[in-house]
């Protein structure tokens, strides 16, 4: 993973920056990096995001002084987008209502404010909404990588009027903007009274209405309905990831581009191990011969069990690592860049209750030499156990 960059240096203000300085630092960075002024660049988009997520801390006069204290670190556990996780949908519904009242062209901006969709030809095709789940994976899924069929329950596209929202196709020019899909209006700002430009409330910034209502839909082209949706889940994914299907969202209406389905990544315990990171960590518990003596003993794996040799002697605490028995490592970017290790933490199973013979087998070895530890075994024995030197 990239490492995070200092959110100051993200929006490019001193740490002694004033709250009005963070938000018109914001403000700019916004425009910069705005999807719609810059289609299909996915740099830009990482930009755009990255300077929400600063802004969503800087902002925040607690977490600011949390970030000041403890860096990225003192973010975990505070909430909101900080932790991760951060959609475009999210910063559009948080961060859209940054420019009002600054006198700037909110058309310019394409959907960053009305949640929706593309400029075309200074008409507005309308963007459906995106939609959460959630999906339960087991350690055994997340090792191979899956697919997921899902029922969701979301906007589709009418099938009466294929999405016009038209019985028959028909539509008008909107006589509120005559077309254009935006209307002018006199705003308050800064600097006075000036004109913007928004997106027409009546045609939503189509330029057109509908005739002739579909009956099914009411005139919007979508209605509500079951899909069910084939996720492919990648191999090595983690709790509280949050994958992009595109496109799988709500349907928009009047044939507009649909949203995106965003799932978020639930992983079920396993009984045999905890998970760190792409390693394993699975618990054995040996019987007293067994760890005096040695032997082998079997132990479960993603794949399936195994038998491991256990040396004469082996101490509580001791950790065996069986390389490539973990789950596969993943960048930011989905790529996989290897696997993680099965680590296998030893311990010795103590016996509570003895019958007469079997303590009297205990007795007569507790005054062998072999038996009571000497001083270097005590050091080894802390030195597994807490990481001792």
């Amino acid at each position: 993973m990239a490492e995070k960059r200092d959110y100051y240096e993200v929006l490019e203000v001193p740490k002694t920056a004033s709250a009005e300085e963070i938000k018109k630092a914001y403000r700019k960075k916004a425009i910069q990096y705005h999807p719609d002024k810059n289609p299909g660049d996915k740099a830009a988009e990482e930009k755009f995001k990255e300077a929400a997520e600063a802004y969503e801390v800087l902002s925040d006069p607690q977490k600011r002084q949390r970030y000041d204290q403890f860096g990225h670190a003192g973010m975990n556990g505070m909430g909101g987008f900080s932790g991760g996780g951060m959609s475009m949908e999210d910063i559009f519904q948080h961060f859209g209502d940054i420019f009002q009242g600054a006198g700037i062209d909110l058309e310019d901006l394409g959907s960053f404010f009305g949640g929706g969709g593309r400029s075309r030809g200074g008409q507005r095709v309308r963007r459906g909404s995106d939609m959460r789940i959630k999906v339960k994976l087991t350690l055994e899924e997340i090792a191979k990588g899956c697919e997921k069929k899902v029922k969701v329950h979301k906007l589709v596209e009418c099938k009466d009027c294929h999405g016009t929202g038209s019985k028959d196709g028909a539509t008008e020019t909107c006589p509120t903007c005559k077309g254009a899909g935006r209307v002018v209006r006199q705003q308050r700002g800064i600097f006075g009274m000036m004109q913007v430009q928004t997106e027409c409330t009546t045609c939503h910034g189509e330029g057109k209405i509908v005739k002739n209502q579909c009956p099914k839909c009411g005139g919007e082209g979508v209605v509500r309905d079951d899909e069910i949706i084939t996720i492919t889940i990648p191999a090595g994914v983690s709790g509280g990831m949050q994958l992009t299907v595109p496109g799988k969202g709500n349907a928009a209406p009047h044939c507009g581009v649909p949203g995106d389905l965003l799932v978020l990544i639930e992983e079920e315990e396993n009984p045999n191990f905890i998970r760190q990171d792409s390693d394993l960590i699975y618990n054995l518990l040996l019987d007293v011969p067994t760890a005096i003596l040695g032997g082998q003993v079997q132990i479960p794996t993603l794949t399936g069990d195994v038998k491991i040799t256990i040396t004469p002697g082996t101490q509580p605490g001791k950790v065996l690592r069986m390389r490539g028995k973990g789950l596969p490592r993943i960048d930011q970017y989905g790529r996989n860049y290897g696997v993680g290790d099965l680590l296998i933490n030893v311990g010795v199973y103590i016996p509570e209750n003895l019958n007469k013979d079997e303590k009297k087998l205990i007795e007569q070895l507790q005054d062998s030499p072999n038996i009571a530890p000497g001083s270097s075994q005590k050091k080894s024995f802390f030195q597994n156990l807490f990481g001792c030197r």
